[in-house]
């Protein structure tokens, strides 16, 4: 992004400090590795890339850059790595929040009070929240003792703090927006709240060709139809299970005499019997969920 795109030292206090936050230097490079996603990352550009990218051309039109987004869809459907890059030929700061690292400090809310603060210190910065629900749920009238409601109120207070300066981004991620205080996810805290579906076609495919090796002989495309709504974790699992399927074959044919190895790597019959015998995470019903969600919370 325009605003991390300064080169900068990549030792000095600012990086010992967004050491001690959990962050580091993004490589420039992720945003291109996202395949697929059309759609997602398309509406990603356009109202937060291009604004960040743009900031005279934002003046003439009255546009103000966003400061703070939330990103929202099924389990494992890779939300993560959508926010935390840099757009290509980029370099930046990204700190990671780690929120049971904050709760190992005791007081949650103190802790994240504190790390708001040192993280003010760095002159620019993405941060990024990954299962922002733990910190923001619903707060209920009247506050049950141990629960997070002080930690919301927190977080509440935070937000318009980090929102008043300039070259800062900050990025929560969620599965479950509904479980979310609506006072958390209000315009004025958060500019857009923006959906995350499972992989598309293009997306599956790069990730399987990845597993395969580019192996002209799998039929990537078979795969693709079979592995409707599996996360890139399902996948990764699915392709686990097929290469071991292959390895042991090939020590079986070793042993029968077969020569030095019997067929090299998994074969398109050994990817789709594993995804026979692996379940997906997003079943049809959050599918259903997630469209409600959309319906209810996206704001775009």
């Amino acid at each position: 992004m325009a605003y991390f795109e300064k080169v900068e030292p990549h030792d000095g206090p600012a990086a010992g400090l967004l050491e001690n936050l959990g962050g580091r230097f993004l490589p420039a490079d992720l945003w291109a590795k996202v395949a697929g996603m059309a759609a997602e990352k398309d509406l990603i550009e356009r109202r937060v890339v291009l604004p960040l990218a743009e900031p005279e051309r934002d003046a003439r039109h009255g546009v103000r850059p966003p400061r703070s987004i939330a990103l929202f869809g099924p389990p494992g459907t890779g939300r993560p790595p959508s926010p935390g890059v840099s757009r290509p030929g980029s370099a930046g700061r990204s700190s990671s929040c780690s929120i049971s690292r904050l709760a190992d400090e005791g007081n949650l809310a103190a802790a994240l009070r504190s790390a708001f603060a040192r993280i003010a210190e760095l002159e620019r910065v993405l941060v990024f929240i990954d299962e922002v629900e733990e910190i923001a749920p619903v707060r209920h009238e009247p506050a049950q003792p141990g629960g997070l409601h002080g930690v919301t109120n927190e977080l509440l207070k935070l937000i318009p703090g980090f929102r008043e300066r300039d070259e800062r981004l900050l990025v929560c991620a969620t599965n479950s927006i509904r479980s979310l205080d609506p006072a958390f996810l209000r315009p004025g805290r958060f500019d857009y709240l923006i959906p995350i579906g499972t992989p598309d076609w293009a997306a599956r495919s790069a990730i399987w060709s990845r597993y395969t090796d580019g192996r002209a002989e799998v039929d990537v495309a078979a795969l693709v139809a079979a592995s409707e709504l599996f996360t890139p974790a399902d996948i990764e699992h699915a392709a686990r299970v097929a290469a071991q399927t292959s390895f042991e074959r090939d020590l079986e044919a070793i042993g029968g005499g077969a020569g030095t190895h019997g067929r090299l790597g998994a074969s398109t019959d050994d990817y789709l019997a594993a995804l026979t015998r692996c379940r997906p995470t997003v079943t049809p019903a959050m599918v259903d969920e997630f469209s409600a969600d959309i319906t209810a919370h996206a704001r775009c």
